[in-house]
């Protein structure tokens, strides 16, 4: 199945909110229906490809599929873009100026590698697209030359399981569920499972650095991936002939994070772990967000993990957003201070003894048990929050998130400045919002930060939230944290992360894509500034 070509996921699990919600929108933040919906798929006016005869003529030779080539507008439209807010405004808008001019479909690494060489040869740009759900432009090339969508769907398959090493070799086109289904069968899991896992794909995890919700006890994706093969212009790349090496500088950390500008991911081989035979989700209240921080600081430092560890602020525990099927619901709680939801996975055993040990830090730290019930309705609700974004943007607000990392002394003075860097960019344009966070990652050495801000559109939406996001990004880097934890750079990001890194930083990366992509094939301006 395809996503909602405007908006999230599938179609037949959008709701519109309760009119409770809707209420507290109009209320609180002045809301107010849009007068224009968004436009109709079939009345978007698409430009026509751009492909000359000779492009197509070598794209078909190097695809094996007779429809792994395809110029139709509908299939073009559904390649454009992500799924930013941003995104999501444009194309509802009809808007699709940077739309693809064909998208292809490979069957394997030797016609990826042809794909590429066939751009190369004809002067077009080629973007890798898994899942399709990319939130900083990571689907958005700065570039004049037409481009190809390089859909990996047709790469979905299981490759291999080395038991005795605990291994899995996977495509990158395999969505987070069958993946998890094709492991399960055997006995297996990845326990990768990010906000997007429904939609997004194998290779969108190592190419984006992704962290799944599960983070505490199986760590990020990074962390899982063993090895990787990469189809470039100039060739093939094999990495990980071991769990560790002292060979060099590892490659495949070059690799993961580099959003396809580098090089298109085709199989992956990662750690697996056993299928637990115990999950089990609680709640917890604090008194404040700095109590909870510190609760979750004692448990990332000294133990016991668990499996998933995550912290709402006053304001998302308020509004239920660390619950979000029960926003709206009659029967939905209303709570004070802030919710924590704590998991473990395992067996049976390993589960109680850990869950036993974290309660004592959980209660040492001033925390308050609220049972199961708070932890059952957020694995229910895990992967809704996207469904709930839609539902806004349909009844007039404005609705998107952002998210940081820091150590934990620098966390405290990043929540706040951009919090404030928020709460002030959109007063002053007259649509103060409702701003909430989680810390949703935790690390010995720190975590991360997960804002979602609501408010009223304004007249121009865009244009809007574009001088709020570049505050936002200042104040991050500003306080100390990192522009992207686990969204990544794309081009909305690109800017603040050459910062980041630094002029030399840039040139270094600059220096190894004109080796492995002289032509500027792969995802241009993605990540690295173009020279």
């Amino acid at each position: 199945m395809d996503m909602l070509w405007s908006g999230w996921g599938d179609p037949a699990k959008a709701a519109p909110l309760p009119d409770a919600v809707t209420g507290l929108l109009r209320d609180l933040l002045g809301v107010t229906p849009r007068a224009d919906g968004p436009s109709a798929l079939d009345e978007i006016d698409v430009p026509a490809p751009a492909l000359t005869d000779e492009a197509r003529d070598a794209l078909r030779a190097a695809l094996g599929a007779q429809d792994a080539l395809r110029e139709d507008a509908e299939s073009r439209i559904r390649h454009t873009r992500g799924k930013s807010t941003p995104d999501l405004l444009r194309i509802r808008a009809g808007e699709v100026d940077d739309v693809p001019a064909a998208v292809v479909l490979p069957g394997g690494h030797d016609e990826v590698l042809a794909v590429l060489r066939a751009c190369a040869a004809h002067g077009l740009s080629a973007v890798p697209f898994g899942g399709g759900t990319s939130v900083v432009g990571g689907l958005a090339p700065d570039t004049k030359r037409p481009f190809v969508a390089l859909d990996l769907r047709r790469l979905d398959a299981l490759l291999a399981i080395d038991e005795v090493s605990r291994t899995a070799t996977l495509q990158p086109g395999l969505r987070g569920p069958r993946c998890e289904e094709l492991l399960n069968e055997q006995g297996w899991t990845l326990g990768h499972f990010p906000q997007s896992f429904e939609w997004a794909s194998v290779g969108g995890f190592a190419a984006a650095r992704s962290s799944g919700q599960a983070s505490a006890g199986y760590g990020r994706f990074d962390e899982m991936v063993l090895g990787l093969t990469v189809a470039t212009p100039e060739g093939t790349l094999e990495t990980g002939r071991a769990p560790r090496s002292a060979a060099g500088p590892d490659l495949r950390q070059l690799v993961l994070g580099s959003e396809g500008a580098l090089g298109v991911i085709t199989a992956v081989t990662v750690r697996i772990r056993p299928l637990p035979t115990r999950r089990v989700y609680e709640g917890w209240r604090f008194a404040s967000f700095e109590a909870g921080s510190t609760a979750l600081r004692r448990l990332a430092q000294d133990g016991p993990r668990p499996t998933v560890l995550r912290l709402s602020d006053e304001t998302e525990t308020f509004i239920g957003l660390a619950q979000p099927d029960a926003i709206g619901a009659a029967e939905a709680p209303q709570s004070s201070g802030c919710m924590a939801i704590a998991g473990y996975e395992g067996t049976e055993e390993e589960t109680a003894t850990r869950r036993a040990a974290a309660r004592e830090i959980l209660l040492a730290c001033g925390g308050e048990y609220v049972g199961e019930e708070p932890g059952d309705r957020w694995e229910h609700g895990r992967y809704n929050a996207p469904y709930l974004r839609d539902a806004l943007l349909d009844a007039g607000a404005f609705a998107e998130t952002l998210e940081t990392a820091g150590f934990w002394s620098a966390l405290p003075g990043l929540y706040a400045s951009v919090r404030e860097a928020l709460t002030r960019t959109l007063t002053e344009a007259g649509t103060p919002p409702l701003v909430m966070c989680h810390i949703s990652h935790t690390y010995e050495n720190g975590a991360s930060l997960y804002f979602t801000v609501v408010s009223a559109q304004g007249e121009d939406a865009v244009a809007h939230w574009e001088p709020v996001k570049r505050a936002a990004n200042d104040a991050i880097l500003a306080a100390g944290g990192t522009i992207s934890h686990h969204h990544g750079v794309g081009t909305d990001h690109r800017d603040w992360y050459a910062r980041e890194i630094g002029p030399l930083g840039i040139r270094m990366l600059q220096a190894v894509k004109a080796e492995v992509d002289p032509s500027g094939v792969l995802s241009p301006g993605v990540l690295i500034p173009v020279r």
